[in-house]
């Protein structure tokens, strides 16, 4: 049996981000207002949740895998309140290593669709970036850009390469997408 997936950027569209910094202190770990009210509406609708995430600061030296684990764990503790996530997912190369995990590249959605029995089709990735958005389309799912953090600017500088890629305020708005166009 396959199942339906949630894939979700973690900075700036689960958790807050000041956009150019890196995330190292579990102790800025702040959801959106919305976040709780968008995971308790996707495992009403009976998708499973992931949270995909480039972290770079890694393979740039400004923190090492601890730091993420825990700044992860504050997540997952914080949205325990809503939902049970399924998996946490995240590449820790800088962007010259031409890895294959680091988002757009399919790698760490190949890997949960396989690992987890995921339909692409029936699945959705979430981000406030294009890269988001090109990650989805690179593993066969629909991409939603929400406004939150990097996603202002990501519209405006990308307008035409997103006319077609659904836009919402934020993670909450895209919930609200998706069950919509589930009925």
């Amino acid at each position: 049996m396959k199942f339906k997936a949630i894939l979700m950027d973690r900075d700036g569209t689960v958790i807050k981000e000041k956009p150019g910094t890196y995330l190292c202190d579990p102790k800025g770990v702040k959801l959106y207002k919305n976040t709780l009210k968008a995971f308790r509406l996707f495992k009403e609708m009976g998708y499973k949740l992931f949270i995909v995430s480039n972290q770079s600061g890694i393979g740039r030296g400004y923190f090492g895998e601890e730091a993420v684990k825990a700044v992860n764990g504050r997540m997952l503790k914080l949205l325990e309140k809503a939902a049970d996530i399924d998996g946490v997912y995240y590449c820790p190369h800088a962007p010259g290593e031409n890895c294959s995990c680091r988002k757009p590249a399919p790698g760490m959605g190949l890997k949960i669709i396989k690992d987890h029995n995921i339909d692409p089709k029936l699945s959705f990735m979430i981000g406030d970036k294009k890269s988001d958005v090109d990650f989805a389309e690179n593993i066969g799912m629909e991409g939603i850009l929400v406004l939150t953090a990097n996603g202002k600017k990501q519209r405006a500088k990308y307008a035409d390469k997103l006319k077609n890629v659904k836009i919402c305020l934020d993670i909450y708005g895209a919930a609200k997408y998706i069950k919509e166009i589930s009925k």
